[in-house]
């Protein structure tokens, strides 16, 4: 069950990329950027941990966060 779920988020985070992101000026402060992060996590560690680590980088993705390399733990 888990890996539908993996695949699920990934999913989604393709569509994001593909077709939402485009559409946006360019202004992650974070590299790799977001996405990019979340789908490492995703697949590195599943959807639940993955995607907790998700949320908490793009929790810190505003003016007053950080910027730089940040990849995945």
């Amino acid at each position: 069950m888990s890996a539908v779920f993996r695949y699920f988020f990934l999913g989604l985070i393709w569509v994001y990329q593909k077709l939402i992101s485009p559409l946006t000026p360019p202004s992650c402060r974070f590299q790799p950027t977001c996405s990019a992060y979340a789908a490492q996590a995703v697949q590195k560690y599943g959807p639940w941990r993955g995607g907790w680590l998700a949320l908490r980088r793009i929790s810190r993705c505003h003016p007053w966060g950080g910027h730089g390399y940040d990849p995945v733990p």
